[in-house]
């Protein structure tokens, strides 16, 4: 198994993490993870932080000659928002004891960590929660589940993403569009094409009016969620299983993407809309060859993945910092105030889909080092080219 850790606030000087558990031989480069790491800027509605980040990774090890050793790989991503933006951040978040006032923040904003954060653990200042479960982490998350990705890839297994929606602007059906690119190079096509848009939407006219609406929902002073769809390509069947619920394929996807924060929805394949159908429009008929005739169980079927693409999407609620403020209560006196506003994006569904791609990954990856793993990139490969010969 492979496991992950990240460490590091917000505003911190750095976010750090540890990757444990990964076979030894695997390809990886800082300039890989530095790829994907650019993508997670990507999307039309960010805020100022984008201007001012520059994430560059930093291996310290775990990987030799640009290949891992099975050892724990460690990275570090400094923050310029510390380090650069002049904003008082080093005495705010300074390690060390000081004897300089800093101020404290009392106004918990609401659909935010905040008042639940310091509830559980009785800060009188919401500096510590909002700098801890800031969506800033992500970045370090990122980095940490493309060396599983990079796993993957080795084995032709590939995951993309694009926006299906933001706010009241969908892009359609994208069905037709993400089964085009997928025959013409796979997932790795549809997330090409898909970083081509500002708002990594597959359709230009759709492109076009959700960047219009950002921009009017920009001018209210107001935020905006959406749905993005993830899609993983050249899975082979076999991986979770049914035998237990902790180990369930589709089960783990779902955690995974709600792991993300301000995600507060998921479905596999057709899952909300097939709950209004009857079976016969829901199951995907097995055809000669052991191939399917469509594919609305999303790959997986009794949690366990068919060898169809997988397909799972997030929902994202809008960001909770807003520009124009929400009503709270004042922590300290008890008594009713607008919110605090803090430098914030109107919608961040492109960055989630691009982190949805990550986290989804690192599931994959596990799953698949579950049915053929061992120590080494060799051994691994030993394995599933001995069972892909052996047929089903």
């Amino acid at each position: 198994m492979i496991r992950y850790l990240t460490a590091g606030e917000s505003h911190g000087e750095a976010l750090v993490g540890i990757v444990e558990g990964m076979p030894a031989g695997v390809p990886v480069t800082a300039s890989y993870l530095d790829g994907h790491l650019a993508r997670r800027w990507l999307g039309f509605g960010r805020g100022g932080r984008a201007r001012i980040e520059q994430d560059r990774i930093h291996v310290y090890s775990g990987i030799r000659f640009g290949r891992t050793m099975g050892s724990p790989v460690a990275l570090r991503l400094d923050n310029a928002a510390y380090l650069r933006d002049r904003s008082g951040w080093p005495e705010v978040m300074s390690v060390e004891a000081t004897d300089e006032p800093v101020e404290k923040i009392t106004l918990p904003r609401p659909g935010h960590a905040d008042l639940a954060g310091v509830q559980k653990y009785g800060f009188d200042d919401i500096r510590p929660v909002i700098d801890r479960s800031s969506a800033r982490e992500t970045a370090m998350r990122v980095a940490c589940c493309s060396v599983a990705r990079r796993l993957l890839e080795e084995f032709g297994i590939e995951v993309g993403s694009h926006v299906v929606r933001i706010g009241n602007v969908s892009a359609g059906d994208p069905a037709p569009a993400v089964d085009r690119l997928i025959r013409e190079g796979g997932a790795r096509a549809l997330y090409g094409e898909a970083d081509r848009s500002e708002v990594r939407m597959l359709d230009s006219d759709a492109s076009r009016r959700a960047i219009e609406h950002i921009v009017e929902t920009r001018e209210n002073g107001d935020s905006l969620g959406g749905v993005y769809e993830v899609v993983v390509t050249g899975v082979p069947p076999g991986l979770g299983s049914y035998v237990h619920w902790d180990r369930r394929l589709d089960g783990l996807l779902a955690q995974a993407i709600l792991s993300i924060q301000a995600q507060k929805g998921v479905e596999i394949g057709d899952g909300v809309a097939a709950a209004g159908l009857p079976g016969s429009q829901v199951h995907d008929e097995i055809l000669p060859g052991l191939s399917r005739r469509s594919n609305r169980a999303g790959g997986v079927e009794g949690g366990v993945s068919n060898g169809m693409p997988i397909v799972v999407r997030g929902y994202m609620k809008p960001i909770p910092t807003l520009i124009r403020p929400l009503g709270t209560v004042d922590l300290r006196t008890g008594e009713a105030q607008p919110t605090r506003y803090e430098r914030s994006d109107v919608t961040s569904v492109p960055a989630a889909s691009t982190v949805a791609e990550a986290t989804v990954a690192m599931v994959i990856a596990n799953a698949f080092l579950q049915k053929y793993g061992g120590d080494s990139l060799d051994e691994i490969r030993g394995r599933y080219e001995r069972e892909r010969e052996a047929g089903p």
